[in-house]
């Protein structure tokens, strides 16, 4: 059209009619005007922003490799352990089951009843066992089987995720400072490996964040005495539940056999890392304001936000064997799963894994280039210009987000928006369309006030003092002769709750 255009002017002009010069003017603005479009669709479709009518998610690479004739698991229980990962996998779970139209056991606030075991009246519209399909758990709890049993269906397909105890306490330690006393006490994270039990009170409130955290999570004793016996018997009790356990260093390494297991196309396990932490030192700023604001409402220090020194979180080869000793449980539990994580890679075949890797790292890759500003380099929150997709900050330390591509069509930016849009967030939309009719439940103020993505704060009334909790098993008082998960008794013994054989004696 533009040729055809530019031509018969052409002629015009030149046989014989030479015309004005503001006619001139006019064919020179033209032509310029039509290449300056042009080339900006060059730069356009070389970012990767996609032209309307066409998303990348609908292209033949977002399926993957063929899975064969399995069909895709609908029924999952993924078991969201602190400081895995897990919120990245949460939002792989999210996303999938708003795309399918899915149900979800969503909690009543935003987490299951954490740090108590886990009660089926704890999942908001539960109506008792069968009344009601659910299809996704996935929020935080402290797993409690027969319970988890009356929500979720016979045939449910459990999965978790778990992380060497050293950079699990690492990372703890950053988010929960302000949380765990035996944290709060310690000068920095080297100075609690090398004598935990000097900060250490097994009856207060949040101090599962600082001894055997993936224990507590799963539903067992975190503050047990160390036997082979018991490990053994801990790992048998998951095993026997769950079908699959992700290790958080081989991120895409799970995400493979993750995709295989559950049957899902290849861009429901391509992910961008949420929930994210600056490495680097950070005092101050949006995250101490926040933190500030926080610990005021529960009680916990001074009202007046206040620039943070961030913790010391360095450790010597020797501090980190002694994390390991401390977190003796949750070390055997990571070896071992470990072990049987290479077996199933082994099953698979190692070269058809990195074949699988290195395509879900380029498919990555791509949707960073289409979805994300800068290529896909996170940000932090406080630079995100679309307020409803800033992460909510936790601890010493800034929590990073994305943002978006401005120019993507509708299709497209839905999907990009589902995999950076924070978890929280997630929650309260997934929420709302569940139950449209319900008024959104509001974060509490006082006394106790959740922190994003974590547990709870003390008590206000313990402000000054802390305050024990007596003999307790996640934060309830255990009383002798309670059951464990498996239905197995507990009885008491030097402030810990421990497997009995139903004679009240230990094994």
């Amino acid at each position: 059209m533009f040729i055809r255009l530019t031509a018969r002017i052409l002629r015009w002009l030149v046989c014989g009619r030479v015309g004005p010069l503001w006619m001139w003017k006019a064919l020179l603005l033209f032509v310029a005007v039509v290449f300056a479009g042009q080339l900006l669709g060059v730069i356009f479709n070389k970012s990767g922003v996609q032209p309307a009518g066409h998303s990348i998610f609908s292209s033949p690479d977002a399926q993957g490799p063929s899975l064969g004739s399995c069909r895709p698991h609908t029924h999952i229980m993924f078991l969201k352990t602190h400081k895995t990962a897990s919120s990245t996998v949460l939002n792989m779970l999210y996303r999938f089951g708003e795309e399918h139209n899915l149900r979800f056991a969503l909690p009543l606030g935003y987490q299951l009843g954490y740090p108590l075991p886990f009660n089926a009246h704890r999942v908001k519209g539960y109506r008792g066992p069968g009344a009601l399909e659910f299809h996704i758990m996935g929020n935080h709890m402290r797993f409690n089987k027969m319970e988890v049993e009356k929500v979720m269906p016979a045939d449910t397909f459990y999965f978790s995720i778990v992380r060497d105890p050293v950079a699990l306490t690492e990372s703890s330690f950053a988010y929960y400072k302000e949380v765990a006393p035996a944290f709060r006490k310690a000068k920095g994270l080297g100075d609690f490996a090398d004598d935990p039990n000097k900060y250490y009170d097994p009856r207060l409130r949040n101090n599962q964040y600082a001894r055997n955290l993936l224990w507590f999570d799963f539903g067992l004793d975190h503050n047990a005495n160390f036997s082979l016996a018991l490990a053994q018997r801990g790992e048998d009790l998951i095993r026997r539940t769950f079908k699959l356990i992700l290790i958080s260093e081989y991120f895409d390494q799970s995400m493979v056999l993750l995709r295989h297991a559950l049957c899902w196309p290849l861009d429901a396990v391509v992910s961008f890392s949420l929930n994210a932490r600056q490495q680097k030192a950070s005092v101050g700023g949006m995250s101490g304001i926040w933190m500030g604001k926080a610990a005021a409402a529960a009680g916990v220090g001074g009202g007046r936000p206040q620039a943070r020194i961030p913790p010391n979180l360095s450790l010597t080869g020797d501090q980190r064997e002694k994390l390991r000793q401390w977190n003796a449980l949750d070390w055997y539990l990571y070896k071992a799963f470990n072990r049987t994580f290479w077996e199933e890679v082994d099953k698979f075949g190692r070269k058809h894994m990195e074949q699988e890797v290195s395509l879900l790292r380029m498919r990555r890759e791509h949707l960073a280039r289409v979805c994300l500003r800068d290529g896909g380099k996170p940000v932090e929150a406080h630079r995100i210009r679309d307020k409803n997709i800033r992460p909510f900050q936790s601890g010493f330390v800034r929590i990073l987000g994305y943002e978006l591509q401005p120019g993507l069509d509708n299709a497209t930016r839905m999907s990009c928006l589902r995999m950076i849009r924070p978890e929280i967030q997630y929650k309260d939309l997934l929420d709302s369309k569940q139950f449209p009719q319900v008024p959104p439940i509001q974060a509490p103020q006082n006394p106790l006030l959740i922190a994003a993505g974590a547990g709870s704060f003390l008590r206000a009334e313990s402000r000054n003092r802390e305050e024990p909790v007596g003999f307790e098993i996640g934060g309830r008082t255990m009383e002798e002769g309670g059951k464990d998960w498996d239905g197995s008794r507990l009885v008491r013994r030097n402030q810990t709750g421990i497997r009995g054989s139903g004679t009240g004696r230990s094994p």
